[in-house]
């Protein structure tokens, strides 16, 4: 019993708690650096329609400051970067975290491939996505850095923030 309240107590200790419950477990959260703090992310994509005619539903989760940071616009693309919808955000977000927003006419097909990722105003696209088909729904993706980054002078883009 005393090795057990040893053990606890070097625990508390070093995660810094003042009391500790039977439920409460003691493995550290990974950290996340300031740069990955700055990025936003897709956290849900929905499309429903038809065909050639979708309509996207986009969860955004963003740190969102107000118009000198915030989640501008989230997209479609093709695996090999081709843009095909883009919806502008035409301002930030700062209480609405998540949010969905929808979007299209999203002219695919059920099974075709496509990403769905976030662009922030002050640091760029996220390399934090979604990947997959209508058909058989989506999922998170990595992206890498420089994945269709040529894309951020596409029009359309924003305009001037709201707020």
């Amino acid at each position: 019993m005393i090795k057990i309240l040893m053990i606890l107590t070097l625990a508390i200790s070093i995660k810094g708690c003042s009391s500790i419950t039977n439920s409460q477990t003691l493995i550290s959260e990974p950290t996340v650096s300031s740069k990955e703090n700055t990025k936003a992310q897709i956290t849900n994509v929905n499309a429903t329609g038809e065909p050639n005619n979708y309509t996207f539903a986009v969860t955004v989760s963003s740190p969102d400051t107000g118009c000198d940071r915030y989640a501008n616009w989230w997209e479609v693309v093709t695996p090999e970067g081709e843009l095909i919808y883009r919806r502008v955000l035409l301002h930030s977000h700062v209480n609405e975290q998540p949010f969905q927003r929808t979007g299209g006419v999203v002219a695919i097909l059920p099974d075709q491939e496509v990403i769905v990722r976030v662009h922030m105003s002050d640091t760029g696209y996220s390399a934090l996505a979604q990947q997959g088909t209508v058909a058989s729904r989506f999922a998170a993706t990595t992206l890498s850095p420089d994945f269709g980054t040529d894309l951020e002078t596409v029009e359309p883009l924003p305009g001037d923030c709201a707020f």
